[in-house]
């Protein structure tokens, strides 16, 4: 068929059982089996989401039985991982998979062999890994489990065992491995490969197949990134028998962390949240201009809630709001881009962002709270702008909204009713946490019981508010003739759904509990009104006569979250497991330090070229990685060459600046052409083209790519530093900075831009965002002294302010280097009390000022100073203006553009009179 809309010929959109299939093969696994197998992959599955909460718990150390420490538990966790891999994922038959499947253990093969150095006999490594090729080539049929993949699926498991079972012998004999050491790890080596490429493609495989070669053949590599190479016996204890590698830190966040709260998302969505997110968001938004698309947005933030995964989000999502997109004016290709860029972004939304948000904890080494704190500005001004960017195409298009099925009420009573609505808000959460500091001391111990009881008695109240206000079904929506359901009951029917996310939300933001912990809590809660929601809504609808049958599906909807958790972390669990190869190759041959010497001569120590560089890197690795597998890749190895190189070159970037960086990236990866996953899956729903899909798409997250590089020279972005009055006004200058670049890129303001409007409109979006870059052209923000006048220029320097330092030291290995300290200097009576006080002190050498000392844990040290440095140049801060002053010049400018648009913008047709 022809669309004036699209122009080419559509393909076909799947169905409802295709697209179910598309999501279980990228996401759950696309083998289906029945019987006793299925059964028992259920069984093995819903153990899993057991052993984790039970590992989460408090309850082992209460009882004082089944505790497991860190590494025993990631064993567990990978054990799992690897045989539902193989259970769930079948081996493609595709020709690139196949010679993939065959080549890799080929060439590990050859790995093995070449390193082993007399410590295995030269047969032992083919006779490990050439199995792998025969399962492979026997075949992988997608209803069942032949003998061969049973095989492979408990001797992976068994490998991964091997650390629980033998802990303590090899605890005895670390950096010695023995020979089962060796039989093991190459074993599980190979196998782990051939999960990875089952069920996340051949991307990370291939990537981690290279880090290996690199470590073994490290003396065969261009000078600048050569090292000795390593032999199989440091590999295997490196890779497999320590926590270095395999069982590193990132397989310990997807152990402590990311399961629970994957869990507590398919618990949440199999209780029905889901399709409340997305009632709510059509009922309050679906009747303005461009109204689907709009909701698909809203929608799609809070689902991601829900789902990590971009891909499950489209379809879950976008199976009801792209035909909604379509119906009002959107061709396939913009309807699927909004999703996929609405889903894709569902994972930068706080407080749950994936597991990379997790692996932040533990890298940049903060607590969770902060990280959400300095996610969360970005992530709500992107989202912003996308609703934006629909708006105007709505605007270009001339589309309505969907018909409501009520009269709306005028603009003050609803304006009133909002207000209302907030106070009421406000003030049932500061009774909420006074309340909560008075039970705590009050009850001691029992405090916990009574928290509970109280939780429980809203939320039947809540429950039984839902029984009269049911939620609609989606359908519903895509009948002739639909109209949108009333905002108020819409909300009122499953706002029980809310309070697992309260406990959350409450456990990390304000006890400030483990994420853990947290997430072990709320999914306790959520388990309980996955159990009891259908017994208790019969009964307070007064149909106690289904009391039996109700609470028996109650029963099945928590083994088949518990289910779905578990098979939805197949993939983050074998991701982490090998993205830890990679990072335990960095580690081991210090390859690190050598990508910063590439990095700085291709960029030629431009910081803004190191950017670029690893934006683009982490957009090459993402086509194909997931999120957390790309993250967890450029963080290791370009985060440190960063800020390492931003030092060096006068720029201090906060390190969590630096890791969301690369997070943002290796979202886009999923939206940016030719492989973004998450455009195949929207192009699937719509009928679509997928290249076209991904291309639209991606201009509309040209936002998410925008922010990154912004807020890497404007930290205020991140909340860094920053109180609450000058944290609101942040929010607001630049959610309009944001809605302008948006205005801008899409072409259409007040009405269509002309060329140098838009180039208009960048200038000002970038005056808003970084007012400085101008100020300080105005006026420098340093004045440079002579390192002589070191002491002048300390004392001249205001109170709690930093004294820029240029300084000449060297390098972990004793090479000349030059970076840039920021050392805050105190009060004090004179320049050089104050440089004291700071804890350096600096002597005169033959005309140069030379560090003598640093006190231990001081300013100085902490600013990376240490004694026999060289201070080169000296830059005290000056009394400059407001940055905040150029948003003057900025808004004159704006308001230029809005004059001329308004001259041109077509006049409404005047009303006329009818008899």
């Amino acid at each position: 068929m022809t669309d004036s809309k699209t122009g080419p010929e559509e393909s076909r959109p799947l169905s409802q059982e295709e697209l179910d299939a598309l999501v279980a093969a990228a996401d759950t696994g696309g083998r289906q089996m029945s019987g006793a197998l299925g059964t028992f992959v259920l069984v093995l599955a819903v153990s899993w989401s057991l052993f984790q909460l039970w590992f989460a718990s408090p309850i082992p150390f209460m009882v004082n039985w089944g505790v497991f420490n860190d590494t025993e538990a990631r064993s567990i966790h990978l054990a799992f991982a690897l045989f539902l891999a193989f259970a769930a994922y079948p081996a493609s038959r595709s020709t690139v998979q196949l010679v993939l499947g065959i080549g890799v253990p080929l060439v590990l093969t050859g790995l093995f062999i070449y390193g082993s150095a007399g410590d295995l006999p030269v047969w032992v490594p083919p006779l490990l890994t050439l199995p792998v090729i025969g399962a492979i080539l026997l075949g992988s049929p997608h209803d069942r489990l032949p003998p061969w993949e049973w095989a492979l699926a408990i001797v992976a498991a068994a490998c991964a065992l091997y650390l629980f079972i033998f802990y303590e012998g090899i605890a005895d004999r670390v950096g010695a491995p023995i020979t089962q050491d060796f039989v093991v790890a190459i074993i599980g080596i190979t196998l782990l490969l051939e999960a990875t490429r089952r069920s996340l493609g051949p991307a990370l495989t291939i990537v981690a197949s290279c880090f290996l070669a690199y470590t073994f053949l490290g003396q065969l590599m261009p000078d600048i990134i050569s090292h000795k190479g390593n032999s199989l016996s440091e590999v295997v204890n490196h890779q497999w028998i320590t926590t270095e590698g395999v069982f590193g830190i990132a397989l310990g966040v997807s152990t402590s962390f990311v399961f629970l709260f994957v869990l507590f998302g398919s618990l949440l969505d199999r209780a029905g949240a889901g399709n409340y997110f997305i009632q709510v968001a059509f009922s309050l938004m679906g009747h303005m201009r461009g109204g689907p698309a709009k909701a698909a947005v809203v929608s799609s933030a809070m689902t991601g809630l829900i789902s990590g995964s971009s891909i499950a989000n489209v379809v879950t999502t976008g199976t009801f709001t792209i035909p909604l997109m379509k119906k009002v004016g959107f061709s396939s290709e913009k309807a699927g881009a909004v999703e996929v860029a609405s889903s894709v972004n569902g994972q930068i939304m706080p407080p749950v962002m994936g597991a990379a948000a997790f692996l932040m904890v533990e890298y940049v080494g903060i607590p969770y709270f902060d990280v959400v704190t300095h996610a969360f500005l970005p992530a709500v001004i992107s989202y912003i702008a996308l609703v934006y960017i629909v708006h105007l195409e709505a605007m270009k298009a001339g589309m309505e909204g969907m018909e409501r099925a009520y009269t709306p009420k005028p603009i003050i009573q609803r304006l009133i009713g909002t207000a209302f609505g907030i106070i009421v808000i406000c003030a049932l959460s500061f009774a909420v946490y006074y309340g909560m500091s008075w039970i705590r001391p009050t009850f001691g111990n029992s405090a916990g019981y009574i928290v509970f009881g109280f939780l429980t008695a809203v939320y039947v109240v809540l429950l039984w508010l839902s029984t009269k206000y049911p939620t609609p079904e989606m359908s519903d929506l895509d009948k002739p003739g639909a109209k949108l359901p009333l905002p108020g009951p819409t909300v009122k029917s499953g706002l029980h759904f809310i309070l697992p996310v309260v406990v959350l939300v409450w456990a990390l933001m304000v006890d400030r509990l483990s994420p853990g912990l947290s997430a072990f809590w709320a999914t306790s809660f959520m388990v309980f009104i996955l159990v009891t929601q259908r017994p208790l809504a019969a009964i307070l609808s007064g149909e106690g006569s289904r009391l039996a049958g109700e609470f028996a599906a109650g029963i099945t909807d928590l083994i088949e979250g518990l289910a779905a958790g578990a098979r939805n972390m197949i993939g983050i669990g074998i991701a982490t497991a090998t993205a830890g190869v990679i990072v335990g190759v960095v580690s081991q041959t210090g390859v690190g330090s050598a990508l910063a010497d590439v990095v700085e001569v291709l960029s030629g120590g431009n910081i803004l070229a190191i950017l670029f560089l690893t934006a683009v890197l982490s957009l090459i690795l993402g086509m194909g990685l997931p999120t957390t597998a790309n993250y967890i890749v450029v963080s290791a190895l370009l985060a440190p060459v960063i800020v390492t190189l931003g030092q060096q070159n006068g720029l201090i970037v906060p390190l969590i600046a630096v890791h969301l960086f690369v997070f943002y990236f290796g979202i886009m990866a999923d939206v940016t052409p030719p492989v973004g996953l998450a455009s195949f899956a929207a192009a699937a729903v719509s009928g679509g083209d997928p290249i076209r899909t991904g291309v639209v798409a991606f201009f509309y997250s040209l936002r998410t790519a925008a922010l990154p590089f912004l807020f890497m020279f404007n930290t205020e972005l991140l909340l860094i530093e920053v109180g609450w009055a000058q944290g609101i006004l942040v929010f607001l200058i630049a959610t309009a900075a944001m809605l302008l670049f948006a205005a801008a890129t899409q072409g259409w303001f007040l009405t269509r831009n002309k060329i140098w409007e838009s180039a208009l409109l960048l200038l000002v979006a970038f005056s808003l965002f970084r007012p400085g870059f101008w100020m300080d052209m105005v006026v420098p923000p340093h004045v440079e002294t002579a390192p002589t006048e070191i002491a002048e220029a300390a004392a001249a320097t205001p109170e709690g302010e930093d004294l820029r330092l240029r300084v000449l030291g060297v390098n972990e290995l004793g090479d000349p280097l030059e970076f840039v300290a920021l050392l805050p200097l105190e009060a004090g009576a004179t320049g050089e009390e104050r440089l004291e006080n700071a804890g350096v002190v600096l002597v005169e050498r033959d005309g140069k000022i030379i560090i003598d000392d640093v006190l231990y844990d001081s300013a100085a040290a902490k600013a990376g100073l240490d004694w026999d440095q060289e201070v080169l140049r000296v830059l005290r801060p000056t009394d400059q203006p407001s940055k905040y002053l150029m948003f003057l010049p900025a808004f004159l400018v704006l308001g230029l553009v809005i004059m001329l648009q308004r001259a041109r913008a077509p006049k409404p047709a005047p009303a006329t009179a009818t008899s």
